[in-house]
């Protein structure tokens, strides 16, 4: 099928195949503690932060790369940055982590929104058993509920992870 031949809406000419999904991004309201927990907790590294003084605002953006990828000058860091496929960008709004009535809304309660991101990992079990010795919340262990052998954890936004091993979906999927 193409575009523009009845099964497809008639979109104008463009090409998608260089398209990649670069990021998702959460608020949060306390940048020390997220970024703790996503860089310590589930082993991110901080690709590059910047800041917007007159909106007060700064984007944290996450992922799994190599230090030694990371380019040292600004102008390549960004561009490079912006290049790496499925980062997590973590915008903190000046202010709000010492705002007592800030929160927010995670999706996964009415109105029901946004569910969560996913993380794969080698082994969910010994990646829970981690989770558990750091305290983190559980939404849903592996061995709970109809779905055996994933997690649910939440960060500390209350925003949900998913815990998966690629090798066990197979199995949870047929």
């Amino acid at each position: 099928m193409k575009r523009g031949d009845g099964a497809w809406p008639c979109f104008p000419v463009c090409d998608s195949q260089d398209f990649m999904m670069q990021q998702t991004m959460l608020r949060v309201k306390d940048p020390q503690k997220s970024l703790d927990f996503y860089t310590r907790v589930l082993g991110m590294r901080l690709l590059q932060k910047f800041d917007f003084p007159s909106m007060r605002f700064s984007l944290y953006f996450l992922g799994y790369e190599d230090k030694k990828e990371i380019p040292v000058d600004v102008k390549e860091r960004t561009a490079w940055t912006f290049s790496r496929r499925a980062t997590l960008e973590l915008t903190h709004n000046w202010g709000s982590e010492s705002d007592e009535n800030q929160s927010y809304h995670n999706g996964n309660s009415d109105p029901r929104g946004f569910g969560h991101i996913g993380i794969a990992v080698p082994d969910v079990y010994a990646a829970c058993k981690m989770f558990e010795e750091e305290g983190v919340t559980f939404v849903k262990k592996p061995d709970e509920g109809k779905m055996k052998g994933l997690a649910f954890i939440q960060d500390p936004d209350g925003y949900w992870i998913e815990i998966l091993s690629p090798n066990t979906m197979v199995s949870i999927t047929s």
